[in-house]
């Protein structure tokens, strides 16, 4: 399964310029685990981090303009850093899978003439000893493809194109205007003999991603589309999971978790026997809680019923704790038959019971690491209990700079932090007790 191995963010928020993990540059950079937790006090940017995976699929559904107003986040002047100019740039690296080569993806996202956002510049390129290999190219909505298939065919013009690729990387960064870089990437094309093919978009305030990832001809395009679209970001609301929806069963959670029970409905048609066993292994890790069965009511719905230890009758998911509801909505989504690639959620621990936060710190990594093609996970925290079950490289501090901006730390590269968990020391208690202040 696809797996992101580092994260590079600018000028988003608090976020001036944060790098976590291995970047198709720095490949001396250890990559991200298959587990990664952030954490730090309020007002860092741990929210700010979350929501920079949330920004880039925003802008891949909708485009950037109308990703910069949703979610409250108030347009391109709010989230652009503090004083800052430039471009809020992403950069992602990441492999669709063990055996293939490192993938790197960039956007630029800037201000036109007048004053609404568009993309700058993109860019799809894999790894190729100290020169990437460009699938896109686009600055402005004009930009150069690689012919996929021509090539698969044909065979890999490596000199032509690694020379050609940097041309366009340094000519781009010198902020040519329109002119200059259509005629250049004119000239590239001719050179590049039908391996590549130049490409202009009317609308500079959509994804080059979007429009190509759903063409045939751009395998290496559309996986990554694929990969962002298949995100799970979670909004998760327990009065939206109580809520009672019409019939109808839906094969994944979705991000607010109003249709648990469709979800819970596919289950029990689709899995019935392997279900009911999910059912037991999560009601043995919710305390006070003996059973977890269905009820299927005359129109047709399915309802969760929830023995509680002590009672005779079962309560239904409208009238459990928003605890619960939170423990088994995770541990339903970690059960899923094709759980998506990645999931990314923010302090899981509200509303929990704190002794409860290490069994699901384990739980979450056991369904990332135990199994192969494992789900990813990203998650924000600020409970020490959780961070208690976490080993060192799987955590990142994020603290404000002298600055006001946030700057990062993996807490393996903190001193003596390793030493101290290796003696037995929890991780969380050493956070509890400031020794995860990076000095």
């Amino acid at each position: 399964m696809a797996k992101i191995e580092g994260i590079r963010v600018r000028n988003f928020r608090g976020l001036k310029d944060v790098t976590l993990g291995r970047l198709w540059n720095k490949p001396e950079s250890e990559p991200l685990t298959a587990m990664t937790v952030i954490i730090g006090k309020n007002s860092v940017g741990k929210s700010s981090l979350f929501d920079a995976f949330g920004f880039l699929s925003d802008a891949l559904k909708f485009g950037v303009e109308e990703a910069c107003d949703l979610r409250g986040r108030g347009g391109f002047e709010k989230i652009r850093s503090q004083g800052q100019t430039g471009a809020i740039e992403l950069d992602i690296s990441y492999r669709a899978n063990d055996d293939t080569h490192l993938i790197g993806y960039h956007i630029g996202i800037s201000l036109d003439k007048a004053g609404r956002p568009l993309v700058e510049g993109e860019a799809l390129f894999r790894e190729s000893n100290n020169s990437p290999i460009f699938y896109l190219m686009l600055t402005l909505g004009v930009g150069l493809t690689l012919n996929e298939e021509k090539i698969i065919q044909d065979g890999f013009d490596f000199v032509s194109i690694n020379k050609i690729s940097e041309l366009i990387y340094q000519e781009i960064n010198k902020n040519s205007d329109e002119q200059d870089i259509a005629r250049m990437l004119s000239e590239a094309k001719a050179a590049l003999k039908g391996q590549a093919e130049v490409v202009e978009f009317s609308d500079k305030r959509k994804l080059g991603i979007s429009t190509l990832g759903a063409l045939k001809q751009h395998p290496i395009i559309s996986e990554f589309r694929q990969f962002v679209e298949s995100w799970y970001l979670s909004y998760f609301t327990p009065d939206a999971a109580r809520s009672l929806p019409m019939t109808g069963a839906q094969q994944h959670l979705n991000s607010k978790g109003n249709n648990l029970a469709n979800v819970v409905q596919f289950m029990e048609r689709e899995h019935k026997d392997r279900f009911q066993s999910i059912l037991n292994r999560i009601a043995e890790k919710i305390p006070g809680i003996d059973k977890i069965d269905t009820e299927k009511t005359s129109d047709g719905r399915l309802l969760l019923r929830f023995n509680d230890k002590g009672f005779q009758d079962p309560f239904y998911a409208p009238q459990m704790s928003d605890g619960t509801l939170k423990v088994f909505a995770y541990l339903l989504l970690l059960e899923d038959p094709t759980p998506p690639p990645f999931i990314c959620i923010e302090e899981p621990e509200n509303g929990l019971y704190h002794k409860l936060l290490e069994t699901l710190a384990a739980e979450f990594r056991a369904h990332a690491t135990g199994r192969e093609g494992g789900t990813q996970l990203f998650i924000t925290t600020h409970q020490p209990y959780f961070v208690d079950a976490l080993d060192p490289d799987e955590v990142w501090v994020l603290e404000k700079g002298e600055d006001g901006f946030s700057t990062v730390t993996r807490a393996s590269d903190i001193p003596y932090v390793q030493n101290m968990v290796n003696e037995g020391q929890p991780l969380g208690a050493l956070w509890y007790s400031d020794y995860l202040d990076a000095r």
